[in-house]
């Protein structure tokens, strides 16, 4: 079994709590964008934007991987956009997990920001499709690996 690691270090154990979903079958792509669009909100905005995502009332704005994607209505800032809804289905699960590690140490869920949100790609399925005259197709799926940290903020 490997030993799995965080990306971010120098973390303070008494403020923040933080889950990762490893090996999830989510494209790394979509992931990221996804990450990239809940990093710095709070908690409960950050899930409540997951789950319009997953009933695609709100478009995930696309940064990087937007050649030939179309424009979404009420995106700021960037036009392009798409409501990844298995992606955002699989960080709901992690942000809820890290919502629930954040519970047990006692940090108070109302004041809980996302600080670093993460996704990059795991391992490699590979299958080979066979095809006329002796040859074959590879079918690689890439596997995807989520980070998620919350901090507590200080009220003021």
């Amino acid at each position: 079994m490997p030993e799995w690691g965080y990306s971010i270090v120098g973390l303070d154990p008494a403020n923040t709590a933080k889950a990762s979903g490893r090996e999830l079958r989510i494209s790394p792509k979509a992931a990221r964008e996804v990450c990239a669009a809940i990093k710095g909100m709070m908690l409960d905005e950050a899930k409540e934007f997951l789950r319009q995502v997953i009933a695609k009332r709100r478009a995930v704005p696309y940064r990087r991987y937007k050649k030939k994607l179309p424009h979404r209505r009420g995106l700021q800032k960037a036009m392009a956009g798409r409501y990844p809804v298995k992606a955002a289905t699989k960080i709901l699960e992690v942000l809820e997990s890290a919502e629930a590690n954040a519970e047990y140490k006692g940090l108070d869920t109302e004041r809980l920001k996302v600080i670093h949100a993460a996704a990059y790609p795991g391992a490699k399925i590979r299958r080979y499709m066979p095809r006329a005259f002796g040859r074959a197709t590879p079918k690689f799926e890439t596997l995807c690996h989520v980070e998620i940290v919350l901090e507590q903020i200080k009220e003021g």
